[in-house]
């Protein structure tokens, strides 16, 4: 077999060197998109602030986007590319803060907010990567308070009434209780008074 000679086998050995060295940088470089959840649950209440926390890394630049699913319907809440533009939705505009790291947050929540949040980290090489969010919003009811407040009144004007029926009663069996001690007393006189007078 004859060696490659000459200015076209030198390209040839230089292009398959150059190959083999992408193939490996390629296959030691870990590739496409990686993304961590690391909250995905959050309980919260109406009327506040709330963190969708998420860490995403890719070697290229990525595209961001988070939809909302509920039982009113799927919402888009916001798409962006890291480094470029930010596409709110109307619904979230004054609601929104987007971040590098491919975190919001939503201000404001109310019960509407309750259901799935869902991103998609699209890198520019088509990977992909999805992660999920389950965010319960809870209402505080201050119709337990004021029921409370209401049961609580209500028994403390009963027990006022009923102190006051006692107190009555101890003193109408105290009257009696003179009155019978006075007529016992008179008739023990009068028969005290007959006895002598017999005598």
């Amino acid at each position: 077999m004859r060696p490659l000679q000459g200015p076209r086998g030198r390209s040839a050995v230089v292009g398959t060197v150059t190959l083999c060295l992408a193939a490996g940088w390629a296959l030691q470089t870990p590739g496409g998109v990686s993304l961590v959840v690391p909250q995905p649950n959050i309980n919260a209440t109406v009327a506040q602030n709330i963190l969708l926390s998420v860490e995403y890394s890719c070697r290229g630049v990525a595209t961001i986007e988070w939809k909302h699913v509920s039982s009113w319907g799927t919402t888009s809440i916001v798409e962006w590319r890291s480094g470029n533009y930010v596409n709110i939705s109307t619904v979230y505009k004054d609601r929104v803060t987007t971040f590098e790291n491919g975190s919001i947050q939503l201000r404001n929540v109310g019960m509407r907010d309750a259901g799935y949040y869902f991103v998609t980290v699209m890198e520019e090489h088509g990977t992909n990567a999805y992660g999920t969010i389950i965010v319960n919003v809870y209402e505080i009811i201050y119709e337990d308070l004021h029921f409370v407040a209401v049961l609580f009144t209500f028994l403390a004007a009963v027990s006022a009434v009923l102190i006051c029926f006692m107190w009555l009663c101890n003193k109408s069996l105290h009257l009696f209780q003179k009155k019978t001690t006075h007529k016992l007393t008179a008739s023990t006189t009068e028969e005290i008074e007959l006895e002598t007078i017999e005598c």
